[in-house]
């Protein structure tokens, strides 16, 4: 069973230009899928290749790397059947709400040489 490197890629990228990438470098049609929106013609779009080996999937990523990628995901032991849009975003979200993000600068406030209980008067 093959893996699968999904992306999701800019607003202002061209989906036209990756599947040409992809079909350019070897892939075939029937190895990746492009899910796009009907609402937007340019808004972000989520892309899914099928993967076999180490040289598909270093290749996939300069080819999303090229294309604007935001972020990529790998999936293992999964098939580009199971790869449809519903099943990616599951995983997708699973995996960012198990993120842990950097949390903004944290400023400690520390004692100082100033004046303290003990003071006399």
């Amino acid at each position: 069973m093959s893996n699968i490197l999904a992306g999701l890629f800019e607003h202002n990228s061209d989906y036209k230009k990756l599947e040409n990438d992809l079909e350019t470098s070897g892939f075939l049609t029937s190895d990746y899928i492009i899910y796009l929106s009907n609402e937007h013609h340019n808004s972000q779009y989520l892309a899914s290749v099928a993967i076999k080996d180490s040289s598909q999937n270093e290749n996939a990523r300069s080819i999303f790397m090229q294309n604007a990628v935001l972020k990529t995901y790998q999936f293992e032991n999964m098939s580009i059947d199971q790869a449809n849009y519903d099943t990616i975003k599951k995983y997708i979200d699973a995996r960012n709400r198990a993120e842990i993000h950097n949390s903004p600068d944290i400023k400690i406030k520390t004692s100082s040489n100033g004046m303290n209980s003990e003071v006399k008067f």
